[in-house]
């Protein structure tokens, strides 16, 4: 019993936050870094880049869009925006895993109070919290990715860098005419940080059935299949936590996908339409317009590509650097 109640204890120290932080970190890199591929593609196909859109829509689409990057960029085109993504991921997946820790005690004091609810509320405001402190970061690595070959050589531009890509966000919007511009134009011209904030609003309106059903669904199979008996469980293999990690990510992949595709849509929005900000209503009429029902799903198939295994691997790393990096210290 004295073991159980000091493990309480220092799952609410700042050493323990911090150990939690950097194996979610890690964890975060390590499933970005194995995907990376697959996400530049599916960021192309979901913001309806012109030169890819002839491969949406079937399985093998994917696979032909990664052959035509391959070729017109070799490696460097499959990981283009990765850097960025990186530079994201780290403190993005840190946040995340590290708050879920605190706010899971917090919402479930005790095992009286562990329903589904309150795992679904810990995840949300989990994820809630580390998309506040890292969007801008987002953005960015959105906007590198959206890029390609020909629409750069088309506009007389060269690949984008992290650097680069920050600038032209800070810079987009300014209309050539007094007379022309806007409410919006002015906001961000007073404001220029916001224009790092483009999707914000559906970002976190969708993080809210994404990481709360992660969290859900990996915290639910995890005590049915390991359950806690006088005040003892059973630690789950490697295996057992990539399988519960993989189907969280199908299931939350699932009820959040339509969200991801009208963010994708307004993140882009400033190459787009730079002297506005794209809202809601006509985001999700445009997708609509285009593609019907099936416009919010589009690209959903290598969404489940991505999504399972870097979901599965990092909930297994995680959960694998805090046996080696909290509970043995």
């Amino acid at each position: 019993m004295s073991s159980t109640v000091s493990r309480q204890r220092d799952k609410s120290s700042f050493d323990y936050a911090i150990r939690s932080g950097i194996a979610g970190g890690l964890a975060g890199c390590i499933a970005k870094t194995a995907v990376a591929p697959l996400d530049r593609v599916k960021i192309l196909f979901q913001a309806s880049n012109p030169d890819f859109q002839k491969y949406a829509g079937t399985w093998t689409g994917a696979y032909r869009a990664g052959l035509a990057i391959y070729r017109d960029g070799g490696a460097r085109g499959l990981l283009q925006g990765h850097s960025a993504t990186l530079i994201r991921i780290f403190p993005y997946a840190a946040i995340k895993f590290m708050t879920y820790d605190q706010w899971r005690a917090l919402v479930i004091p005790n095992r009286d109070k562990e329903t589904n609810f309150r795992r679904f509320a810990a995840g949300a405001l989990a994820g809630m919290t580390c998309v506040t402190f890292t969007y801008p970061l987002e953005l960015v690595r959105v906007r590198m990715a959206f890029h390609s070959r020909l629409s750069s050589l088309s506009a007389g531009q060269t690949r984008p860098s992290f650097l680069r890509a920050m600038r032209v966000i800070y810079n987009e919007g300014s209309p050539p005419s007094p007379v022309t511009r806007t409410t919006t134009v002015q906001i961000f011209e007073r404001f220029p940080v916001l224009k790092f904030y483009r999707g914000f609003t559906v970002t976190m309106v969708g993080m809210i059935p994404y990481a709360g059903t992660a969290f859900l669904t990996w915290d639910f199979l995890r005590a049915h299949f390991f359950p806690v008996i006088d005040d003892h469980s059973k630690r789950p293999h490697s295996l057992a936590n990539l399988a519960i990690g993989a189907v969280s990510g199908a299931i939350s992949q699932t009820v959040s996908y339509p969200f991801e595709v009208v963010r994708r849509r307004m993140q882009v929005g400033g190459l787009t339409r730079p002297d506005r900000w794209l809202r809601w209503g006509e985001t999700v009429r445009a997708v609509y317009s285009s593609g019907g029902w099936r416009g919010f799903y589009v690209g959903l198939g290598i969404g489940y590509l991505k999504m399972i295994p870097m979901t599965a691997i990092s909930f297994a790393v995680w959960q694998g650097g805090k046996v080696c990096w909290v509970f043995r210290y």
